[in-house]
């Protein structure tokens, strides 16, 4: 099997037995720890291995020879109807370790399934039912038809909006449940939405420099560079420690109260329902609240969470969320983030801050990273905790408009 190592076909087979490697990988620990999102991963990967490889075994010399270029013509290794859906599912896996695949998300690789079909039909034409080849006379590679490409173009475009649309959704609810939400909103998840860009911004380029699909020409920039970011995500997304406390907070919750849980689902449906909460319970709740942070000082609890509260006042998480968006007008990340950021100024006025770190304060007050502090705390104060502290010792207490 002749393979010719030239510099262009080298660096390809780099990107292509390195794509294998983390494919496999993200198999066994999607398998061995049943973690979807790496299952998903590990197919994206695969299919990007399938994607360079026409360019890799053309550099090296495989379309010029028999019997080679009689199978590569064929064999439909640009997979870009299927290679979006397979993102979006692994990004609201990412999100979301509970989701599972049902059988409504067939449809979404229903084209990747009509395209294979229609390869199918051409090679078995071509090969066995035709005295001649027909489709395949003009010698170009199906996978290169414009036809095909901006349409796989156009699928990449529809599921990067639909996965920004998903992040959102998701970030509204982690921000509106969970006190430590930013841990939540995963950086991964960001840095995985800028890679879709990237990948997208490729494609547009390609389509400008380089028209004609068909021919090789001058495109060895692009599938390096396509390289390297299948290559980003695959080794992000293996390495990347997902803090997938979502699901386990959840289950943990349901699992110690699963009649009180039921009974609130269906209190909170029946209110949701009413336009609006009577105001006589909507003050009692926010009263009981109240006392929860100031007497018991529950918000120094750095995982706190609407599911925690819900267990401790005896009621739902969504009543929880309801009460706080309606009688404090804020999300509940926001409403124990208040009370953090006060409990931190009360350390500092005390002069507390001779003895521990600013950071040492603030997790005390239960916050529970620097980035998480510095920018809540600047949320809410308008300037960051180190310049708090230099107004504090140079002219007392500065001015500052906290609530509780």
């Amino acid at each position: 099997m002749l393979f010719d190592f030239n510099l262009k076909s080298s660096f390809l087979l780099i990107f292509f037995i390195n794509g294998l490697v983390f494919s496999g990988l993200l198999f066994e620990k999607g398998i061995l720890h049943k973690h979807r999102p790496s299952i998903w991963l590990a197919c994206f990967t695969l299919l990007c291995v399938l994607y360079i490889s026409p360019f890799m075994l053309g550099y090296a010399g495989w379309y010029s020879r028999y019997p080679y270029r009689e199978f590569l013509f064929y064999f439909p290794f640009q997979q870009l109807l299927l290679i979006p859906p397979v993102l979006y599912f692994y990004f609201k896996g990412l999100l979301d370790e509970s989701f599972q695949f049902q059988k409504k998300d067939v449809w979404h690789f229903v084209p990747a399934l009509l395209y294979l079909i229609y390869t199918l039909i051409i090679w078995i034409a071509d090969q066995w039912m035709l005295n001649e080849v027909y489709f395949y006379a003009d010698e170009k590679d199906k996978d290169f038809d414009f036809w095909y490409q901006l349409t796989g173009f156009l699928s990449l475009i529809i599921y990067l909006f639909l996965s920004l649309k998903n992040y959102k959704k998701h970030k509204l609810t982690m921000y509106d449940t969970y006190s430590y939400a930013d841990g939540l909103v995963l950086k991964w998840a960001q840095g995985f939405l800028m890679a879709m860009f990237v990948l997208m911004a490729l494609r547009i380029l390609f389509f400008i420099f380089n028209p004609e699909w068909g021919q090789f020409g001058k495109k060895f920039w692009y599938y390096m560079a396509f390289s390297g970011m299948f290559y980003y995500i695959s080794i992000k997304g293996y390495f990347s420690s997902i803090r997938s406390l979502t699901k386990k907070v959840a289950s943990d919750f349901y699992e110690q109260t699963p009649a009180m849980a039921l009974s609130g689902t269906v209190e909170i449906q029946e209110e949701e329902n009413s336009s609006t909460m009577a105001s006589d319970d909507l003050e009692a709740w926010k009263l009981k609240i109240e006392k929860l942070m100031s007497e018991v000082h529950l918000y120094a609890d750095q995982e706190l969470s609407t599911f925690h509260l819900a267990r401790t006042l005896d009621t739902h998480p969504k009543k929880i969320s309801q009460v706080i968006n309606k009688a404090f007008g804020m999300n509940f990340n926001d409403y124990i983030n208040q009370y953090r950021t006060k409990a931190f100024i009360g350390k500092i006025q005390n002069g507390e801050f001779a003895e521990k770190t600013l950071l040492g304060l603030a997790m005390e007050c239960g916050f529970n990273s620097k980035s998480t502090f510095n920018r809540s705390f600047k949320k809410q104060t308008s300037m960051s905790p180190k310049v708090y502290l230099e107004h504090f010792l140079k002219k007392g207490v500065p001015n500052q408009d906290l609530n509780p």
